[in-house]
């Protein structure tokens, strides 16, 4: 029996000053003046295309990705979380997190941000080296970086994450190391810590940059600075996440255990649990701007629907919570999937045997050696 998971609300904002050679997601660089006032009514009546999948169910947190979420004004937001919130409910204390480039935010705003609602920002800083910014085409200087965080806090904000990436062009250990050094030192509560990767359709993967670290020279990074971080109070509690106690991101966390989420804006994606018909569907919208703004609560604005198979559901799920370092329980899979624990017997127990799973029959946890073959463990539960 799928029993509904958690609920929580994705919003994609497509735009941004200048795309980056490394990013493959959906952002379109802005030209000209953004059209804030008809992308929150398309967003809205995006929502109430799809509010009849959730009637009722309330919503755990809000997360603005993009893009550049910042470039919208804290009256654009306002207006939004108004809106939405007249149409769903928000639980007490609701994490809603807003991306934010700090080349993109001025002092104001922050506030105003903040006014609206938002209670958690999350910084794109990728590195506090001008040299691998630049290389990155990345619009902020370091100073621009650290000055936006102090802004933040200085508006009242304290739940900061900050993303940084590792293994860029010509970068050095030494230089990873100062850059999580600089982060620290600004107090965030939250440290996303990634690796730069050369995905398909982008400029970076087309002419690759020299100097990129290899194999070797970018796990001798990962290592330092994870002990780095952990010396600085930070726990890993996922494959690029690391937290202060008490301020794991509640919005990813949702992603990683298979609960649900609403997926709006332009190409965004989204995740439903129907409980009348006892499925997972899986909902994506079409991707460019223009066309969006045009069929945004229609059918015509969805790009497709998907309805997860049986033999589907147990790579969907591994392939979220085997990224936690503490792993989930098996009553967790057997809820969220409606499968009994039976269905994936023979998986477990290859995983086991390959020593990439903690032999635990009632939680699944991956070991040291399966957090470094997450993909391998996870490939085992493929249709």
């Amino acid at each position: 029996m799928l029993t509904p998971p958690p609920l929580s609300l994705y919003v994609h904002m497509p735009w941004c000053v200048r795309k980056c050679p490394y990013c493959d997601f959906n952002s379109h660089q802005q030209r000209g003046e953004l059209p804030f006032d008809a992308y929150v009514d398309a967003l809205i009546a995006d929502l109430d295309f799809d509010l009849p999948l959730a009637w009722g169910r309330v919503v755990h947190s809000v997360f603005f990705g993009g893009g550049t979420p910042s470039l919208f004004p804290p009256e654009a937001i306002d207006r939004f979380l108004q809106l939405a919130s007249a149409r769903l409910r928000f639980a007490p204390g609701a994490e809603i997190t807003l991306e934010t480039n700090p080349g993109t935010v001025e002092h104001g705003p922050f506030q105003g941000y903040r006014a609206a609602g938002v209670n958690r920002l999350s910084f794109g800083v990728q590195s506090f080296d001008d040299g691998c910014l630049q290389r990155l085409g990345r619009i902020h200087s370091s100073g621009d970086a650290e000055r936006a965080v102090k802004m933040a806090q200085d508006a009242g904000f304290s739940n900061i994450n900050i993303d940084l990436m590792y293994a860029l062009p010509q970068q050095t250990l030494a230089m990873a190391q100062h850059d999580v050094e600089r982060a620290i030192a600004l107090s965030p509560t939250h440290m996303s810590h990634y690796q730069l990767t050369l995905e398909p359709n982008t400029q970076f993967a087309a002419r690759p940059p020299a100097g990129i670290p290899d194999i070797d020279a970018a796990w001798d990074i990962q290592e330092a600075c994870q002990a780095q971080l952990a010396q600085a109070g930070f726990a890993q509690y996922e494959v690029s996440a690391y937290a202060r106690e008490g301020h794991q991101c509640a919005h990813n966390l949702n992603y990683w255990k298979f609960g649900d989420y609403f997926g709006i804006g332009a190409g965004a994606h989204g995740k439903l649990t129907l409980g009348a018909t006892q499925q997972v569907q899986r909902r994506w919208k079409i991707r460019h701007p223009n066309l969006y703004l045009e069929k945004a609560g229609t059918q015509d604005a969805i790009a497709g629907d998907e309805f997860l198979s049986e033999a589907r559901l147990p790579f969907d799920f591994m392939l979220n919570a085997l990224r936690l370092n503490d792993g989930v329980s098996m009553q967790l899979f057997e809820t969220r999937t409606g499968l009994p624990r039976s269905a994936i017997a023979p998986q477990l127990a290859k995983a086991r045997e390959n020593g990439w799973l903690e032999a635990d029959d009632d939680w699944l946890r991956p070991t040291e050696l399966g957090r470094r073959f997450t993909n391998d463990v996870i490939g085992l539960f493929l249709e």
